[in-house]
């Protein structure tokens, strides 16, 4: 990515197959719709199923998932080790014409930080290391697969 103000850091990718997740149907003994066609608001909260996933295999320790503070959210809230990190994550298809990472615009991030200093004012947590990470997960149709880049410390 060019703007070095949007995401500074892509630290891994990551081929992850939904049928290597633990959230498969027949783990759960329910059946999953297909993967696509599906709306985009679909797509989102399976890529944020995905990415919770992912974090727990990182081992991260999820705290809160779609932290709600006015108009805006947070997607996940976890602990890696001692560091507070809020997640915003962006999922798109392949066809799609600019990638997910693309959308965490410099308003989304301003949005984010908003929300995180409520989070953290409202949970009384004035010294605790945080910091902005986004997953940008990118989901082919054709082979089932969701790519997933995650940039640490993406924005401060």
């Amino acid at each position: 990515m060019e703007d070095d103000t949007v995401l500074s850091f892509e630290e891994e990718i990551t081929l992850i197959s939904p049928d290597h997740l633990s959230f498969r149907p027949e783990e759960r003994g329910k059946r999953m719709p297909p993967f696509y066609p599906c709306s985009p608001h679909d797509l989102g909260i399976r890529g944020e199923r995905i990415a919770q996933e992912y974090l727990r295999r990182q081992n991260f320790r999820l705290v809160e998932l779609s932290y709600r503070f006015g108009r805006g959210e947070i997607d996940i809230i976890a602990y890696e080790k001692d560091v507070l990190v809020f997640v915003e994550v962006k999922t798109r298809g392949s066809s799609a014409t600019s990638s997910p990472e693309e959308a965490v615009t410099p308003v989304k991030q301003r949005q984010i930080r908003r929300i995180a200093e409520a989070y953290l004012f409202h949970r009384r947590l004035e010294d605790v290391k945080c910091r902005f990470d986004v997953l940008a997960i990118l989901f082919d149709p054709g082979s089932g697969e969701y790519r997933i880049r995650h940039y640490r410390d993406a924005f401060e």
